[in-house]
């Protein structure tokens, strides 16, 4: 009789023991769906959710859910370059048909004996400068439609920084990339993705870089401690046309982007600096 109600009291506490973890079970993925809704609302498709603690089934469609984000903003990404792609085209198209007959027509004014050495020479000539430049700046933008099918090969992330180092002497680098490295990349696309990088560094007032490679994501982390982009145009530098600099042309950013994305990969601005530098850019290789 005692054995009986000692067995019942200990599958009573047992049932008691699982209904409790079965609560706080469902609370947890309740929350886990929360999160995710709340991150595809505010378009944040780089979001994982760790599996500890789940059954065999629930880590296998989290793992799914996981990977779907990932999927999510590469479709994304590739969209928007699309797009912008699709604008450019239309856009340099339209101007250099507008713009090549001016410059043509002023460049044969110009070239007249009954204008040289006249008042209405200075004007032509503003004409056609204008226009050149015009024809000029908007040519540049054709990269952004031009870009060749990238060329993967295996690349020595730290060789390759290295040498971009070299060029810029008078920055103090400090690169924590391990001599082992390797990533697949077209190594072309890369070297022009962080020149560029560096560049907009310097032009910032940066006298630090920082190169730091984290294998877990994949991503190449480079910092610099110049002007710190203001938090109101921050979501504008990837934009073609954009630029906060009275000579820049707004291309480097968004091809650089652009060539990533066509890699497989991406190019971010992350939203916390790393310690010690005003600006960090992630570079998510495939």
């Amino acid at each position: 009789m005692r054995f009986m109600i000692a067995l019942f009291i200990i599958m009573g506490i047992g049932i008691i023991v699982f209904i409790t973890w079965l609560i706080n079970h469902q609370r947890s993925l309740r929350q886990r769906a929360y999160l995710m809704q709340e991150a595809i609302r505010n378009h944040d498709f780089t979001f994982r959710l760790s599996t500890q603690g789940l059954l065999s089934g629930e880590q296998a469609m989290q793992e799914a859910l996981n990977q779907l984000g990932e999927t999510i903003r590469q479709q994304m990404n590739l969209n928007e370059v699309e797009s912008w792609e699709r604008l450019t085209r239309v856009l340099t198209h339209e101007i250099m048909n507008a713009t090549a007959p001016i410059t043509s027509i002023s460049q044969s004014l110009l070239n007249r004996e009954d204008v040289k050495d006249t008042p209405l020479e200075e004007g032509i000539h503003a004409i056609f400068t204008t226009s050149k430049h015009l024809n000029t700046f908007v040519d540049s933008y054709r990269k952004l439609s031009q870009l060749q099918q990238p060329v993967m090969d295996a690349v020595n992330l730290s060789g390759l920084i290295n040498e971009i180092h070299q060029l810029y002497p008078a920055i103090n680098w400090r690169n924590t990339v391990s001599e082992g490295i390797i990533v697949q990349s077209d190594s072309s696309m890369i070297r022009q993705i962080l020149m560029n990088l560096i560049k907009n560094a310097v032009e910032a007032g940066a006298c630090h870089i920082g190169t730091e490679y984290i294998p877990n994501n994949n991503t190449l982390y480079v910092s610099n401690d110049g002007q710190p982009i203001p938090a109101e145009v921050r979501k504008s530098i990837f934009i073609p046309f954009f630029t906060t600099k009275h000579t820049g042309n707004g291309i480097g950013l968004s091809l650089s982007r652009r060539m990533m994305i066509q890699q497989g990969g991406n190019l971010s601005l992350s939203e916390q600096p790393l310690n010690g530098y005003h600006t960090t850019f992630a570079i998510e290789f495939k």
